[in-house]
């Protein structure tokens, strides 16, 4: 796994308005509730003058949107109507240019493809890996908490030596009674699963910036995270309103001789524009993998040392909650 930034945004408005009621179809995984965000101390190690850890700063990404097809490819989700509260399977496939199945991709953080499902209020979030059949048909158990609009994004690269990463977004409708909400107000420290996770560092706009989160448990640090999906954290940033998706990886990784397995760990992200932000950090700890979520804003100052109401986020990997 390549250390340091990957952020990935896509580029054009989305706006998917739902009624009070939403119709039924088939299934949605099930989204993370979400946690608070948390202060974070220095990483282990200098933070280069280079946050992207070699890859050069990203202050000129454009400002993110969410595209259904881009660069050939096409994300055909098959199951665009589910109803809250059943479990059932979320269908897809990819298709290129002469819309046949793609069937061949680059494993990027020990996954061919990563499937990420998010309320339109940022208070539901799920990280899944779905299962890829021989036709190139990915499916994966889905059962959303409430009614209302979701995004599902399928973040992935291509077989192919000149292939980039790609991030298609699809909008999809859990039936049921909705109520509207707003996202939590922003807060810098989370707690979930018994976990209190700190958030240190600011998401500006146009500007790269180091974000640091520590893990501790029963007030102390805890230093013996384990790797997931290659590193020992998983950080992902949704624009609140048009959910402009910003995939951050951390900087460093398991066995570079620099990374510690915690308390700490670092990543640099640039925000496309201001605005409030949910950050979705996942973790692995004693074979569990824990979800903790933040509300941010770029474009101002830093949030009060808030702690958001302590919640016990589920998290999804291959269908299989842990």
């Amino acid at each position: 796994m390549s250390t340091g930034l990957r952020i990935t945004a896509f580029t054009a408005a989305l706006a998917a308005t739902f009624g009070t009621a939403y119709g039924v179809g088939k299934a949605v995984d099930p989204v993370v509730e979400q946690a608070p965000p948390a202060a974070h101390d220095d990483h282990a190690g200098e933070p280069s003058a280079d946050p992207g850890g070699g890859h050069g700063g990203h202050e000129d990404e454009p400002a993110g949107g969410l595209r259904i097809s881009e660069d050939g490819y096409t994300l055909d989700l098959a199951t665009p109507r589910v109803t809250a509260g059943q479990r059932t399977e979320l269908r897809f496939t990819v298709r290129d240019d002469d819309g046949r199945a793609v069937t061949a991709y680059q494993r990027e953080h020990d996954k061919e493809l990563h499937l990420i499902v998010a309320s339109r209020d940022l208070d539901t979030y799920r990280h899944l890996h779905p299962t890829r059949a021989a036709d190139g048909t990915w499916s994966t158990p889905v059962d959303l908490p409430r009614a209302g609009g979701y995004r599902v994004f399928a973040d992935f690269t291509p077989a192919g030596e000149d292939a980039e990463n790609l991030i298609l977004g699809a909008d999809l409708a859990a039936g049921g009674a909705y109520t509207p909400a707003a996202p939590p107000a922003p807060h810098n420290t989370a707690r979930t699963d018994g976990y209190q996770v700190e958030l240190a560092g600011p998401l500006s706009p146009g500007k790269a910036g180091e974000l640091k989160l520590k893990v501790s448990r029963d007030g102390a640090p805890v230093t013996n995270l384990q790797p997931y999906l290659g590193a020992y954290g998983h950080l992902v940033a949704l624009r609140s309103g048009d959910l402009a998706y910003l995939h951050v990886h951390p900087n460093g990784e398991p066995g570079d001789g620099a990374t510690k397995p915690g308390p700490e760990i670092s990543f640099t992200a640039t925000a496309p524009s201001a605005g409030t932000y949910r950050l979705f950090l996942d973790f692995r700890h004693e074979g569990k993998v824990h979800t903790a979520a933040f509300t941010v804003r770029a474009g101002s100052a830093p949030a009060a040392r808030e702690t958001a109401p302590a919640t016990t986020p589920e998290h999804t990997d291959d269908g299989h909650t842990h």
